[in-house]
């Protein structure tokens, strides 16, 4: 009788051990939180918002407030419309991230290719949805950091489909600023009496 109660316990464990492992899908925790109705696919889509790529121009000065991007953007806009004929109506797909943002460029297909812009969201100085040229722009200033370690102001912006894109860009990254900002402040490199209100104070995401 123990003999085959210790044979049964045998096949037992033989028999579990030929049934496959659970499969365990790992996400990023940033494409959960970011796209938690996104479907899972086969292949690799990115997601964000199509939007038309105008350029970068460089800006100057360290105060950064409201209409600050008006004067580049229009230049950026006076270029962007000179070329139009030339320019796919989008021509870029921007992904807002809780550190980083990704620009990726399309091709004549309407389709992600390799090259991407990769941009650091503690070093985005300001962000705003609002130009008088057009309510569809959303621009931001970033802080390029060159060879010689000295750094440049740039002026990036973008054409979104409507004034409501825009708006949620400028939004997206409010949220994506104050997610970086506070694990900045949990690991010791910002200051602790500082406030994400005290430091984002340049970013405009308003919804008039």
């Amino acid at each position: 009788m123990h003999f085959q109660t210790m044979l049964k316990t045998k096949l037992n464990v033989l028999t579990l051990r030929k049934e496959p492992l659970p499969t365990v899908i790992f996400h990023e925790p940033e494409a959960i939180e970011l796209c938690t109705t996104t479907p899972l696919m086969k292949s690799r889509t990115h997601t964000g918002c199509k939007v038309t790529y105008l350029g970068k121009v460089s800006t100057t000065g360290m105060q950064f407030l409201s209409g600050c991007t008006e004067k580049p953007v229009i230049e950026l806009w006076k270029k962007h419309t000179l070329a139009r004929e030339d320019i796919y109506p989008a021509n870029a797909l921007l992904e807002i991230r809780p550190f980083q943002v990704w620009l990726h460029h399309l091709d004549l297909k309407g389709e992600a290719t390799v090259h991407m812009d990769t941009f650091q969201v503690a070093r985005i100085a300001y962000c705003t949805a609002d130009h008088n040229v057009s309510p569809n722009i959303f621009a931001w200033v970033y802080r390029e950091i060159n060879d010689d370690l000295s750094y440049q102001m740039d002026c990036h912006a973008v054409e979104c489909e409507s004034k409501l894109e825009a708006k949620k860009l400028a939004h997206a990254m409010m949220e994506a600023f104050k997610k970086t900002f506070h694990s900045m402040k949990s690991d010791g490199r910002i200051h602790r009496n500082s406030s994400s209100e005290e430091v984002s104070h340049e970013f405009e995401s308003d919804d008039g």
